[in-house]
């Protein structure tokens, strides 16, 4: 069974960085593609980013290409987001979501199966 817990969301002024880490307490985590979802309040949640477990693909949303690094710590069942040039507009509660390495990797949140709590990140400007 996969458990996913976040942490390291928090207040930031513009500019600032932030680090996310999502926390799999089951066994098969390297074997999942991990990815990373915001949602802000009235719109669709959105993917960010997500990294394959296998092979280490990774894909980034345009809108945080270039500020944004995804990871992962198999040995440790982490995946991290390192947030850097925070904008305001980064505003919103991320969430961590696993899904099997099955089929094409996907950017569509109805695709992950497992999900976190959620980690509120706020940008001030």
């Amino acid at each position: 069974q996969v458990q996913l817990v976040e942490s390291g969301g928090g207040l930031v002024q513009s500019g600032g960085s932030l680090r996310l880490s999502c926390a799999d307490s089951g066994r098969t985590f390297s074997t999942y593609v991990m990815a990373w979802f915001r949602h802000s309040p009235g719109k669709e949640r959105t993917f960010v980013a997500y990294i394959r477990g296998t092979d280490g693909s990774i894909d980034y949303a345009d809108s945080v290409k270039g500020r944004f690094t995804i990871s992962r710590d198999n040995a440790k069942n982490t995946v991290y987001l390192q947030m850097n040039s925070l904008k305001p507009e980064d505003t919103a509660v991320y969430y961590c979501a696993a899904r099997s390495d099955v089929g094409a990797l996907s950017r569509w949140y109805n695709d992950y199966h497992y999900w976190g709590q959620g980690t509120q990140v706020t940008v001030t400007s």
